[in-house]
């Protein structure tokens, strides 16, 4: 595929590293999709962005995330592969991610976990995500279902509400020192732990976040307090990640979240959605997914968060619909 003249492919943006071919690389992409997605074009158009004039990443239009729930965001002409969809509660409206090219999402989630955690056929990955499990069209589920295939772990599997099938299954991995991941949505994370007990401190507990209407929200440190409790492990493991991206940070514990080389992470002003903010201040994510080649890699999310001084970040919390401002746009 051509960008900006230059033949760029999937090993471009998986092999590039931090700094200067990140910010390269980037610019490229963005002046590809300002005059590929129709959409982002448009947004641009009214904010009266001058494209050539776009320099530095810090200067480039972030689209609004709600867009995926009313626009086709696409940068390719491409048939569309797979559609990924939010979840969400009855009578709302459903973001729709349109991938052309899957490979990208699968190299992506693939690649990311060797950098964080090491080589997937090493692991045993146990997933409690009912929730999820229960709809079509989650991305979570597609990369779980991989993730399970590929590990080739005969033990490897999904376990809906069958908490004592899954207990025992803990207990035969942790007998024999297997490397273990569970992940879980939080409600079924805490419904396992009311009901067992299991002192596992190799055991990778990944919570995906949502309490989805089960249960009243928890802050994070009350949260994890409860699961290395129950689980018996020291901290618990985290993922970023949405329908509207095809890639994911991770947290390996307290909420610290660290990024690919391939995505970034910057914080805008709550006041001024089209300005950045200092180091340490909160504000609202900003994320590039140089991943999303193929609709839109600059996303402006309705998280709030901070980035620290090593260029992790955290999350502290979401915007309410009072709090976005200048983000309507095209939005019908």
């Amino acid at each position: 595929m051509y960008f900006c003249g230059v033949n760029l492919t999937a090993e471009d943006i998986f092999s590039v590293q931090s700094g200067d071919g990140f910010k390269t690389l980037a610019l490229n992409i963005f002046r590809f999709q300002a005059q590929n997605c129709k959409v982002y074009g448009e947004y641009i158009h009214h904010l009266r962005v001058d494209i050539d004039q776009v320099k530095t990443i810090e200067q480039i239009p972030f689209l609004p995330i709600s867009f995926f729930k009313s626009h086709a965001i696409l940068s390719s002409e491409a048939p569309v592969e797979i559609t990924f969809s939010s979840s969400g509660t009855t009578g709302m409206v459903q973001s729709s991610h349109h991938v052309t090219d899957v490979k990208l999402y699968e190299q992506s989630y693939l690649q990311a976990f060797a950098q964080f955690y090491g080589d997937v056929t090493e692991y045993c990955f146990l997933a409690l995500l009912p929730s999820y499990q229960q709809r079509s069209g989650s991305s979570l589920i597609y990369m779980v279902n991989d993730l399970i295939e590929k590990s080739g772990h005969p033990q490897s599997g999904y376990f809906l509400y069958n908490h004592d099938d899954l207990l025992q299954t803990l207990l035969k991995l942790k007998s024999k020192k297997q490397k273990t991941v569970l992940i879980g949505v939080t409600y079924a994370l805490l419904d396992f732990i009311e009901q067992h007990d299991i002192d596992f401190p190799e055991l990778i507990v990944m919570e995906t976040g949502g309490m989805k209407g089960k249960r009243k929200e928890m802050v994070r440190e009350e949260l994890h307090e409860q699961l290395t409790k129950g689980f018996g492990v020291k901290s618990i493991h985290s993922e970023y990640g949405m329908t509207e991206l095809l890639s994911q940070a991770y947290s390996l514990g307290d909420g610290v979240f660290n990024c690919p080389n391939w995505m970034k992470v910057l914080i805008r002003d709550t006041n001024d959605p089209l300005s950045l903010v200092a180091q340490g201040r909160t504000g609202g994510i900003n994320v590039i997914d140089l991943a999303n080649l193929n609709s839109c890699s600059f996303i402006a999310t309705q998280d709030l968060g901070k980035i620290n001084p090593d260029q992790s970040f955290e999350v502290l919390g979401r915007f309410d619909h009072a709090d976005i401002r200048g983000c309507n746009l095209l939005v019908q």
